[in-house]
């Protein structure tokens, strides 16, 4: 769906230097970026401010032209065939719209059928399961302007949706939502991969959506790929510690000689114990049986890390 290969993105900024002079210098935003995105996958791209994510956006997107290397989309070249790959990529963008401020939401979906010449039957039907899963109906009627930002997000995905696009491109989808709003919108896009098979590119600060959304995760900084690889993948390689909290019937002395365990923390008096262990020095199962064979056990469960400490360690490995 996306092909890659040694994009490379320059920008040239003007500034003073004196009263009359002007002087030129080229930022280089995005360097040497090679991935490439199969049909069906749901992909994170994530990077600090400034890394390029929004960039190579752009380009994917047709918005921006490569300075050099290979980009195809959907089969096309996004600069040279823009109308053509508009018909075949939807794209969201957390602040940016699409929707018509001072017309109801339906009618902006009305004139984005008549844009992409969608078909009234497979327009109604689009519109019926957007607007069933992202709860649409209380305000359908309702000028965009008077509607919340959560509301305005899930007609915003509704209108990137109509045309039955192959490819969703989102860029921060969630900026600004509540809670209820983001797990609304998390639940309908998982649903929408899953089922519709709809490829996925999604670039956001909130790693939680890259955790509950996207099990790939393609890391930038300063314009270059930093990793590329399945989440669990890069958890394991970066941060290779899990930990096993177990809550005992009866205080116990710690469980610090059992096998793989390198660290443990006696919490409740002893009624709580918190074993960090290796993945590599054993597994989860292992280790259950280890301290259910030493003291009964009431409850127990394994902690990953965070993807946000995943992510740190990513950039901290550069």
């Amino acid at each position: 769906m996306i092909e890659v290969r040694e994009l490379r993105r320059e920008f040239t900024v003007t500034s003073r230097a004196g009263r009359f002079r002007r002087t030129r210098r080229t930022v280089l935003a995005v360097d040497s970026v090679s991935f490439d995105v199969a049909a069906g996958e749901a992909v994170g791209y994530v990077g600090p401010n400034g890394a390029g994510k929004s960039t190579t956006i752009k380009v994917l997107t047709g918005v921006l032209a490569a300075t050099s290397g290979h980009v195809r989309v959907s089969g096309v070249d996004p600069s040279r065939s823009r109308r053509e790959l508009a018909r075949r990529i939807g794209v969201v963008f957390g602040q940016r719209s699409q929707l018509w401020w001072d017309l109801p939401l339906r009618d902006s979906f009305d004139l984005l059928r008549s844009i992409y010449r969608v078909g009234a039957a497979d327009h109604a039907r689009r519109l019926a399961r957007c607007v069933e899963l992202l709860g649409l109906s209380e305000f359908l009627d309702r000028p965009v302007r008077q509607l919340s930002l959560g509301q305005r997000m899930r007609g915003e995905v509704t209108a990137a949706l109509l045309h039955g696009p192959d490819l969703l491109v989102l860029d921060e989808p969630t900026i600004g939502l509540d809670l209820e709003s983001k797990e609304r919108l998390r639940e309908f896009l998982t649903d929408l991969n899953a089922t519709r098979g709809t490829t996925l590119l999604l670039t956001t600060h909130d790693l939680d959506d890259i955790e509950r959304l996207c099990p790939r995760l393609v890391v930038i900084d300063r314009g270059t790929v930093l990793a590329d690889g399945p989440l669990e993948e890069l958890r394991a390689q970066v941060a290779p510690d899990r930990v096993l909290v177990v809550d005992l019937v009866g205080p116990a002395a710690p469980l610090d000689d059992l096998p793989g365990v390198v660290a443990v923390r006696s919490e409740l008096g002893g009624l709580r114990q918190r074993l960090t262990f290796r993945r590599s020095g054993t597994t989860a199962a292992a280790l259950i049986a280890a301290v259910a064979a030493r003291a009964e056990v009431h409850d127990l469960v394994v902690e990953e890390p965070e993807i946000d400490d995943v992510v740190r360690r990513l950039y901290a490995r550069r």
